[in-house]
């Protein structure tokens, strides 16, 4: 039988790739977008997560096999907070329960390599102590000071998406479940959301510089939606927590060979 997944921002980038390759495999997807998906809401807001988990477990007839948080925005803006962290979060936890009735229940998200940068420790420390108003209100601080200081939403939401996924996904609700929770970093990828400053020498020199990638270079959407759609198949049983950087070898580039001496 066809394993149900939703996929959100079904519409475009990773997520409509991700969608597309599932269907092609035969599988059922339920996508979740602003527009153009079989779930339309806004996941910035509370009550936007709220109207798209109890629709897509309507259309699921009450049981999700896996969901797949693509969703996702890298504005200046204070929503980004909102969107990224907030809209991620709130709605897998709300569709959890639809999760733990399928026999093999999986769980996968879209950090981003952008987790490795400079961010605003306070207000990944609101995200995670589950205060939107707080992070909403640092990060207009921040926006207020223009987009160089705007930026920092972007990887301040992403640290806060990887934290929270290593910290459920051991938790009785998840691990405890049999929902294995995973997520994905990717390097600098190309889709709608990058188009812009990859079109200028100037920008991809900017890119490149922040996320140098020594192994092909920019990738390719499929590169990360055949990652996701692993992680959320029945071939997946045991790993669990894990940020992994689909990246091009930023991750290794930036941070170097040792990441175990926090225990030395």
């Amino acid at each position: 039988m066809a394993r149900t997944s939703l996929v959100t921002g079904s519409a475009s980038g990773i997520g409509a790739t991700t969608a597309k390759l599932l269907i092609e495999r035969g599988e059922r997807v339920i996508g979740v977008d602003l527009r153009g998906a079989d779930v339309e809401a806004d996941l910035s807001t509370a009550q936007g997560r709220i109207d798209a988990a109890a629709h897509a477990i309507d259309l699921a007839g009450g049981t999700i096999d896996a969901v797949i948080a693509c969703a996702g925005i890298s504005a200046p803006i204070p929503k980004t907070i909102s969107v990224n962290y907030f809209g991620v979060t709130e709605l897998l936890e709300q569709l959890r329960p639809a999760l733990a009735k399928s026999e093999a229940p999986r769980a996968a998200v879209v950090s981003s390599m952008a987790s490795l940068q400079q961010n605003s420790p306070e207000m990944v420390e609101a995200a995670l102590s589950g205060d939107e108003a707080e992070a909403l209100r640092i990060a207009e601080g921040l926006t207020a000071q223009g987009p160089e200081l705007g930026y920092l939403v972007y990887p301040s939401s992403k640290r806060a998406l990887a934290r929270w996924v290593r910290r459920a996904s051991i938790t009785p609700e998840w691990a405890g479940a049999g929902i294995p929770l995973n997520a994905v970093a990717p390097g600098t990828v190309v889709t709608p959301m990058t188009a812009g400053l990859l079109e200028t020498a100037e920008g991809r020199a900017m890119v490149d510089a922040a996320v140098p990638m020594p192994l092909n270079g920019h990738q390719p959407p499929e590169s990360i939606a055949n990652l996701l759609i692993w992680l959320t198949s029945v071939e997946n049983s045991h790993m669990a927590g894990q940020v992994i950087y689909d990246d091009g070898g930023a991750d290794a580039t930036l941070r170097g060979d040792d990441v175990w001496s926090w225990n030395d």
